[in-house]
């Protein structure tokens, strides 16, 4: 069964008492919560995703609820707990949604060790993955949804994990996060694209997430090889720019957004090493969404 498949007051009814387990990517969430906000994000944004048993393995337990019985009624707050504990101090209950993925994020950066996890996008075409390491700002999630809507798949707009046994990608299509001007680059790029609500006055501005594709959400156990790292940086009224890069200069791009390579020690060393031989290098500027496209589907054989 899908999340889409649920009645929304059954949803509602589900999460706020025992709880929905559903399934992202690798791992089972157990999310309880009776924000109105996270259920209807929830039904939007995550409706082609799996619905799991209730006596399935849960690798991360969620929990969205008001910090006290007077926030409930007095400037309302939400804190989001991970196992009884809560990572971040309680915000405004317009801000539960982003909260609840700033927290699935949190969890695999703080929690995960056996895949060498880069901040980083995704995707993949024809059987030909390429990932997008960057910056907050450097415009991979733009970039990344951009590709998704003509024709690649998602694999994950935020954190690419590798797999430390095989150095394939272990996709994780959740909903993809879009900032201040890149809501409205996209909306513009693609007008049938769909984009959940704004969240307005966030520690990073405005906020919105794209439904990932069905296919993408499918598609989950398919795991491709790396071909291409590419490291793009979005600039206005810029000419496009793709030039090829060497393994060193690819090695210290990427080291900004390694999360836990020095936690899992040699495997990840290894991994890392494998990926860098692996794939085609370059340094990407653009400010036109569909010249930089057209570069990344120059690259296929």
């Amino acid at each position: 069964m899908k999340i889409s498949e649920l009645p929304f007051s059954e949803l509602k009814d589900q999460l706020k008492t025992e709880g929905l387990n559903f399934q992202t990517g690798p791992f089972a969430i157990r999310l309880q919560t009776q924000e109105i906000n996270v259920v209807r994000g929830l039904q939007e944004l995550y409706g082609d995703f799996p619905v799991c048993q209730p006596d399935v393995f849960v690798d991360f337990h969620i929990t969205l609820k008001n910090p006290s019985l007077l926030r409930r009624w007095i400037r309302p707050q939400v804190v989001c707990l991970f196992d009884g504990e809560a990572p971040f101090p309680p915000l405004s209950t317009e801000q539960a949604y982003p909260l609840l993925e700033t927290c699935l994020n949190w969890y695999i950066y703080a929690e995960v060790y056996n895949f060498l996890i880069i901040h980083a996008g995704a995707v993949e075409k024809n059987g030909y993955a390429a990932i997008l390491p960057g910056k907050s700002g450097a415009g991979k999630s733009t970039l990344t949804s951009a590709l998704v809507n003509r024709g690649w798949r998602l694999l994950t707009d935020e954190l690419t994990l590798i797999s430390l046994t095989t150095n394939e990608i272990i996709p994780l299509a959740r909903p993809v996060s879009l900032k201040n001007q890149s809501i409205t680059i996209l909306k513009q790029f693609e007008p049938n694209v769909c984009i959940g609500g704004k969240c307005d006055g966030t520690a990073k501005g405005t906020v919105a997430y794209m439904r990932p594709p069905a296919d993408s959400v499918a598609r989950v156990h398919e795991r491709p090889l790396p071909k291409y790292l590419i490291f793009p940086r979005y600039k206005e009224n810029v000419s496009l720019s793709m030039k090829p890069i060497d393994k060193t200069q690819a090695f210290i791009h990427l080291s900004d957004g390694l999360v836990n390579y020095a936690v899992i020690g040699l495997s990840g060393f290894n991994s890392l090493t494998k990926l860098i031989e692996a794939s085609n290098c370059y340094e990407l500027t653009y400010s036109d969404l569909n010249q930089a496209i057209s570069c990344f589907d120059e690259l296929m054989p």
